[in-house]
C-alpha cells in the first residue's frame, strides 16, 4: 500500500519530486543534496508523537522507538533551517498525559531555535463538509521572526455545506455498474462547493460502487439518516450487545457535515445517507474536499487509506494561505 501513496502523489503533482524511502535511512548528506537551496520557507510533516508521555518522563526521548520518526523529521529541520515548521497530529497530543506531550514537543522545538504555537482546528471551519479535529503546531525561527504574540487565528470559512452538497450529484450513477473507468456529469454544478469539486471535463473517477453482505444491508434498512446500530432490531445481531460505539452502523445525514472519514473499506463506522453501503472512494474524497481531478491509484483498500489518512485539502489551503501571508510579511 505504501508505494501507492507515492504513485498517487506523482500522478497528481507531475512537477514534484517524490522520494520513497525510510526517512531514517536518508543521510544528512542526501538531505543537503536533495533539498539544496539557500532558503527553505516551510517544512511540513505529521510525525507520530506517542512516545512523549508522563510514563516515559525518566527515559531518553530519543531512545523511545515511537519517537524515532519525530526526531528524524527534526533532522530535516536542523539541517535545512526553515523559516517555519508546520506539524499535524491527532487531537490527543495536546491533552494526553496532562499536556506533557505538548509541552515536551514545544521544549524540543524551542531547543532547535523555534518559537512554537499549537491549536486544534476543525476542518468544517475551512469549508470542508466533515467534522475532523486535528492538532497543529507552528514553529517560527527565532532569529528571523517577531511572531512571539502569534494568535494562530486561521480564518473561518462559513460555506454551510453538508454531505448532500458534496455527493448528492453522484446518486444518479448508482445503477451504472462497476465496469466503467469513469462516469461523466452532464449537468452544471448547482452550488459553490460542487463547482469547486468539478474537473474541467466533468469526469468522475474512483467511483467503484460495492455493496456489503446481504445481512449487513438488511440491518442498514432500519437505520435512518443520523441513526446508528441502536435503530437495528436486536434479533438481527448474532449476539446481544449494548456496548457498541455510537459510530457503529452510523448513517450519514445529508443535511449535516459528515463524521470523520477514516481509512477503512471494511468498517461499519459510517454509511451512505441514501444507499445501504459505505461511500465510494470518490464520495469519501469529495467529503474530504479532494477535487474530482485528483485521481487515486492502487487497490480499492489502498485508495480508502489514502483518502482517510489525508489532511483535507481545503483545510490545508486555508492554513497555507494564512501562513504564507505571515512569511510575506
Amino acid at each position: 500500500f505504501k508505494y501507492d501513496f507515492v504513485s498517487t502523489f506523482k500522478k497528481n503533482f507531475k512537477n514534484s519530486k517524490a522520494i520513497y524511502e525510510d526517512i531514517s535511512k536518508i543521510s544528512d548528506r542526501e538531505i543537503k543534496k536533495n533539498f539544496n537551496t539557500e532558503k527553505i520557507d516551510v517544512i511540513i510533516g505529521g510525525p507520530p508523537c506517542q512516545g512523549f508521555s508522563n510514563a516515559n518522563r525518566w527515559q531518553d526521548d530519543k531512545k523511545d522507538p515511537r519517537n524515532r520518526l519525530f526526531f528524524d523529521f527534526l533532522r530535516f529541520v536542523e539541517i535545512l533551517k526553515p523559516e517555519m515548521i508546520l506539524i499535524e497530529n491527532v487531537r490527543g497530543v495536546l491533552t494526553s498525559s496532562n499536556g506533557f506531550a505538548k509541552k515536551k514537543i514545544q521544549e524540543i522545538l524551542n531547543n532547535y531555535g523555534y518559537s512554537v504555537f499549537s491549536k486544534l482546528l476543525n476542518s468544517v471551519d475551512s469549508g470542508v463538509p466533515q467534522k475532523r479535529i486535528r492538532a497543529f503546531f507552528v514553529g517560527f525561527k527565532n532569529k528571523s521572526s517577531n511572531h512571539f504574540d502569534f494568535e494562530f487565528n486561521i480564518p473561518k470559512l462559513e460555506f454551510g455545506i453538508d454531505v448532500e452538497d458534496a455527493i448528492g450529484e453522484l446518486y444518479k450513477f448508482e445503477e451504472d455498474g462497476n465496469d466503467l473507468e469513469f462516469r461523466e456529469l452532464v449537468i452544471k454544478p448547482k452550488s459553490i462547493y460542487r463547482n469547486y469539486l468539478r474537473s474541467k471535463n466533468n469526469k468522475i473517477f474512483n467511483h467503484n460502487i460495492v455493496y456489503p453482505h446481504i445481512l449487513t444491508q438488511e440491518k442498514m434498512i432500519h437505520v435512518p439518516q443520523g441513526g446508528n446500530w441502536r435503530n437495528i432490531p436486536p434479533e438481527l445481531f448474532k449476539s446481544n450487545r449494548n456496548n457498541r460505539h455510537s459510530s457503529a452502523y452510523k448513517r450519514l445525514n445529508e443535511k449535516e457535515p459528515s463524521v470523520t472519514i477514516d481509512t477503512g473499506n471494511a468498517h461499519c463506522n459510517y454509511y451512505h445517507p441514501i444507499f445501504n453501503r459505505i461511500p465510494t472512494v470518490r464520495e469519501a474524497a469529495r467529503i474530504q474536499s479532494f477535487k474530482d481531478d485528483f485521481i487515486f491509484t492502487g487497490s480499492r483498500s489502498s485508495q480508502y487509506i489514502q483518502v482517510g489518512n489525508a489532511v483535507p485539502p481545503l483545510l490545508s489551503k486555508n492554513i497555507a494561505t494564512y501562513l504564507k501571508g505571515l512569511l510575506n510579511e
